[in-house]
């Protein structure tokens, strides 16, 4: 990515990143600084700063940082240039194109996008040929998809070999790295390649701009692996992809459905459920819950009725929890096996076996989350037994205890109660004897925490942590410094940045540094593109701390003498100590040391 600084720097003096954050969620100001929900992570008290003077973000819950660039790409799942783009856009501005790694970047992406197409044609167009016979006929007779949902989402068939679709991508003009860099083909032991996808059916995965940014496949048997989807590449990453959504997102129904399958959401939507989407074999993410806010306010889950179904579902609602979607879960009922007893069954045999009225029906009795939870419990035990009794009110007490509001807690209390012929009073005593028990162990555990401090001002991330807490406080401080003026560095002769004991704050140091030095304004956002995701999140991270002007050039003297201490080992004890080590890095940096 090679985006020129000089337009970076045009672009963030023409964007406000108040004005950029308020467009996604509700901003109040207080103090110097603007707050809202945070939209990384489910919270109920606003921890998510705005820092308009500094340009940036900062969420104190879960870690988040950056500039406005880096909030648009964690917003909208978009990579830097991507992001830049946008932002331009919004701006008024075209981003130059004489970046060669820009273009580069933007080459292999178009690329990979037509290499996707073009598969997706083939892998349909082999559906009509004998090779895909056997695929043909598991859509049509096993899986009861009509021609027309088959040609919805693009179904096709990988033949049964081992270089079909290269030969048939090559004589398009594209090559094996291409077809490794979109995850179509894997690399064999003897330097060649080998189809990714053999004797499969194959589902293109589409996003919501109508690109096929991958694939998934399934067997047509029991062996293993059942699925197997496109690899984490440029533009498929699994923890933001919602398959189905290219279609989800025009229907008329007041609701999303997420279900397990790709074959569920296929099955659905032919069904009249237009409304459905699934991951992508992977559990929900915060990035799933944030996309499907922008589309929906309700979402119905629809897993699968056994154990894992059941342990997904809690997850599910456990993550949703906080966020500004109704969540409903749709308990799909057991399967009548051929001998009589009753199996696991999931949206797609459903529909299949009882159609799309009986399925719309249970969307109109599916429970809110508190119900379905309660109802799991209620399911464990015998309540003809007065032990099982007891046993049912603590469970159900235990959930009742995390519902947040009040009237939730004295409404499913009543209920329980009612249902084991209990005093309601009780059950009440009980949810607020365990809501005070757990107060208090979170209290406890925050003043343990609060006993390590050390602790407290390490890096989240585990590859960032500090190998000198007190030179890296000094060494934020200066990164803070800095930020006020750039003139402070005229201050800074002596301290170099191999002098700093994190590599993480010594890059920052001698970018910002040689910002500044080219007549430019030191400015966190400005290094964006220069650092990782979690590099950024703790830079903010680090300059949150407030620093009065009128004290700064006293503050960055004492920073600065902290530091040379530090990676002297602690051996500087005089200002003659301090000169003669400022004397040292000089000449070691005029010869090149």
């Amino acid at each position: 990515m090679a985006i020129p600084d000089s337009f970076l720097d045009e672009l963030g003096g023409r964007l406000n990143i108040v004005d950029v954050v308020s467009a996604y969620l509700p901003l109040t100001k207080k103090g110097a600084n603007h707050w809202g929900l945070c939209p990384f992570h489910h919270e109920k008290t606003p921890s998510f700063s705005v820092n308009e003077s500094k340009q940036i973000f900062h969420c104190f819950g879960c870690g988040k940082g950056g500039g406005v660039v880096r909030f648009v790409m964690e917003m909208d799942g978009l990579p830097f240039p991507e992001a830049v783009r946008k932002l331009a856009a919004q701006a008024g501005m075209e981003v130059p194109e004489e970046g060669p790694g820009d273009g580069k970047w933007r080459e292999k992406r178009r690329r990979i996008l037509e290499l996707n197409r073009e598969a997706a044609r083939f892998y349909r167009a082999m559906l009509s040929d004998p090779r895909g016979a056997a695929v043909a006929a598991y859509i049509r007779e096993k899986r009861r998809i009509s021609p027309k949902f088959s040609a919805r989402f693009g179904l096709g068939a990988a033949p049964d070999a081992w270089d079909s679709l290269i030969l048939a991508m090559r004589d398009k003009g594209y090559d094996k790295a291409d077809l490794l860099e979109a995850g179509l083909a894997v690399a064999g032991k003897n330097g060649g390649i080998y189809d990714k996808y053999r004797n499969r059916l194959m589902l293109p995965v589409i996003d919501p701009r109508g690109d096929v940014i991958g694939f998934t496949s399934r067997v047509m048997d029991d062996s293993a692996p059942k699925y197997l989807n496109t690899p984490e590449t440029a533009i498929f990453k699994k923890r933001s992809i919602l398959y189905g959504l290219n279609y989800a997102k025009n229907t008329r129904r007041p609701n999303f459905i997420l279900v397990e399958g790709n074959i569920d959401v296929i099955t659905l939507h032919q069904a009249g459920f237009d409304n459905t989407v699934a991951t992508m074999g992977t559990a929900l993410t915060e990035e799933h819950v944030r996309l499907l806010g922008r589309y929906t306010k309700e979402l119905v889950l629809c897993y699968d009725n056994d154990a894992a179904g059941e342990d997904a579902t809690q997850r599910a609602i456990a993550l949703l929890k906080g966020s500004e979607l109704g969540v409903k879960v749709l308990r799909l009922p057991q399967k009548l096996l051929p001998d009589g007893t009753q199996g696991k069954q999931d949206a797609d045999d459903y529909i299949k076996n009882c159609g799309p009225a009986a399925f719309e029906a249970l969307m109109d009795g599916s429970a809110n989350s508190a119900e379905y939870r309660l109802g799991i419990v209620r399911a464990r035990f015998d309540l003809g037994r007065d032990d099982q009794r007891a046993a049912y009110l603590q469970a159900a007490a235990e959930v009742i205890a995390g519902f947040p509001s009040p009237v939730e807690r004295d409404i499913y209390a009543s209920r329980c109660a009612e249902t084991a012929k209990a005093s309601k009073e009780a059950v009440l005593q009980e949810v607020e004897r365990l809501r005070n028990k757990r107060f208090r162990q979170a209290k406890k555990q925050e003043e343990r925490q609060n006993l390590t401090p050390a602790r407290q001002l390490q890096p989240k991330s585990r590859e960032l942590r500090y190998a000198n807490i007190r030179s890296a406080r000094a060494e934020e401080g200066v990164l803070r410094v800095v930020l006020l003026d750039g003139e402070f560095f005229r201050q800074l002769d002596g301290l170099e940045p191999e002098c700093f004991s994190s590599p993480l704050l010594g890059r920052a140091y001698a970018l910002l540094r040689q910002r500044w030095e080219e007549g430019k304004t030191p400015a966190l956002p400005a290094l964006e593109g220069r650092f990782s995701p979690e590099e950024m999140d703790q830079l903010s991270a680090a300059v949150q701390e407030p620093q009065p002007r009128n004290t700064a050039g006293e503050a960055l003297e004492d920073f600065k003498q902290a530091i040379l201490a530090e990676h002297c080992g602690g051996e500087i004890h005089s200002a003659e100590d301090l000169n003669g080590l400022k004397q040292a890095l000089k000449q070691k940096k005029a010869y090149g040391g």
